[in-house]
């Protein structure tokens, strides 16, 4: 008879479901709700929603629950193509400049008004560096602080990473103002003007950017959508020029929003080995992904060769300009470097966030961010198929902030940026994620931000002038 009534279960909501009364991304009834509605067992309900997960028509999302099923389309990822190996000097284009002007690296609109209450893990964040402005004693604001930055935090993120396989001596990490200031000591500790880096094409213009400032040459290596950096083509890059170091984000990278395999990873460890490289491990958008938290690179790394580089500021607030490093036994020089620049760190900002992580509050945070930025990506991915005539190829990420998009060879992004920039629309043009005329048919679309009316209607008008 359980049979029965399980299969009767399993049928039924799956009429509901192909009939449209429960469409995709709806929550589905919870167990203890069916079991009391239709005085079925536990057992009973929980059968038939776990043959109509086999069938890949629900999922189960952790702490949530069940829910129907997103179809997922057949997309045609992005592709790679080929790359010029030469070494060469980085000359950035300066519409990254007018982007950074508008406030709008992940949006599609310029900074304006700002509506409505900021996310609750926001608010818990601002009450904790509150606490710790209000617990100021005597003569501290006198002082500057540890130049390592807060024992606290560096105590907590040491606490995270422990959970992830890593164990960091507390003496092995430092705060930086901000992921970028932690690449660029990064690099500043590997190279000297005129040496070669490798970096992942497409990749993060702000590398391309610290490369020009710093008077490196790069040698970009494809890096696939599904899969990241291409282990064979930097074996060949490797095998050809001098390379001194690999900057690389193992997950959720941007653009494409890669996350790189196990395999791939041991790989760049025995090629960093091989050919005595160093890896600048940015490791910024980790903590974002909708269904996992991959553990960093340097959990594996046994030659010390990996110089970790992270960031609260993609998946907390941009505002907190707080990143850290570490560099194992190349940490004094680190220390040293950041003396040179920055001296030291905001000591109350630190411990607030310390406080914030040791609370419980930064997992509670990003329980809410990664959902919230599923839903995000699902809906960009929805409405360009829904409103762009244009046909593009889509990568669909795991994590992060973006995706990308190439569209037909004949359109001109950094074209459409001038256009688009007259309509009130900013976008991120291919062009900026390379240092050679690559990409030009290609987009960065973020999904950092709701899908409110004001940004539907600025892509929906986005497509109309790719028509």
């Amino acid at each position: 008879m359980s049979s029965y009534l399980y299969q009767q279960l399993e049928q039924e909501l799956r009429q509901a479901i192909t009939q449209g009364r429960f469409l995709p991304g709806d929550r589905l009834p919870s167990i203890r709700q069916l079991c009391q509605q239709r005085g079925l067992s536990k057992a009973t309900v929980l059968h038939a929603y776990e043959r109509l997960e086999i069938a890949g028509l629900i999922e189960v999302r952790p702490r949530a629950g069940y829910f129907v099923s997103r179809p997922v389309p057949q997309r045609q990822l992005p592709a790679v193509g080929t790359l010029e190996s030469k070494p060469t000097l980085v000359n950035v284009t300066e519409v990254m400049g007018d982007i950074m002007t508008q406030s709008a690296v992940f949006d599609l609109l310029p900074k304006g008004p700002q509506s409505g209450s900021p996310p609750q893990g926001v608010v818990e964040l601002n009450r904790c560096i509150g606490r710790a402005l209000r617990g100021q004693r005597g003569q501290q604001h006198h002082y500057y602080a540890d130049p390592a930055g807060s024992a606290g935090l560096r105590d907590q993120l040491i606490r995270r990473y422990q959970r992830m396989g890593l164990n960091l001596p507390a003496e092995q990490i430092t705060l930086t103002a901000g992921c970028q200031q932690a690449l660029f000591m990064a690099l500043m500790l590997c190279c000297d003007a005129g040496d070669v880096v490798a970096v992942e094409s497409p990749g993060f213009f702000g590398v391309l950017q610290l490369l020009e400032s710093l008077g490196l040459k790069v040698v970009e290596i494809p890096c696939r959508p599904e899969t990241g950096m291409d282990m064979d083509a930097l074996e060949q890059v490797l095998q050809q020029w001098p390379v001194k170091a690999c900057v690389v984000t193992p997950a959720f990278s941007t653009p494409t929003g890669a996350l790189m395999p196990a395999e791939a990873r041991h790989r760049l460890l025995a090629l960093a080995s091989a050919y005595d490289l160093m890896v600048i491990e940015d490791d910024i958008y980790g903590d974002i992904g909708f269904e996992f938290r991959p553990s960093p690179l340097k959990a594996d790394d046994r030659e010390g060769r990996v110089i970790l580089c992270g960031s609260a500021s993609k998946s907390l607030s941009r505002d907190l300009r707080l990143g850290w490093i570490c560099a194992g036994e190349l940490q004094p020089r680190i220390n040293h470097l950041k003396m040179v620049n920055l001296l030291s760190g905001n000591s109350f900002v630190e411990q607030g966030v310390a406080d914030f992580i040791a609370t419980g509050h930064y997992e509670r945070h990003l329980r809410r961010m990664r959902e919230q930025l599923r839903q995000q990506r699902d809906q960009l991915l929805q409405l360009l198929d829904q409103h762009w005539q244009q046909p593009c190829r889509a990568s669909e990420p795991a994590g992060g902030l973006a995706l990308w998009l190439e569209l037909d060879a004949d359109i001109d992004t950094l074209a459409l940026y001038r256009r688009a920039r007259q309509q009130g629309i900013i976008i991120t043009p291919g062009a900026l994620f390379t240092s050679q005329s690559r990409y030009r048919n290609c987009l960065r679309m973020s999904f950092d931000l709701p899908w409110d009316e004001k940004r539907r209607d600025a892509l929906i008008r986005l497509g109309t002038l790719l028509d």
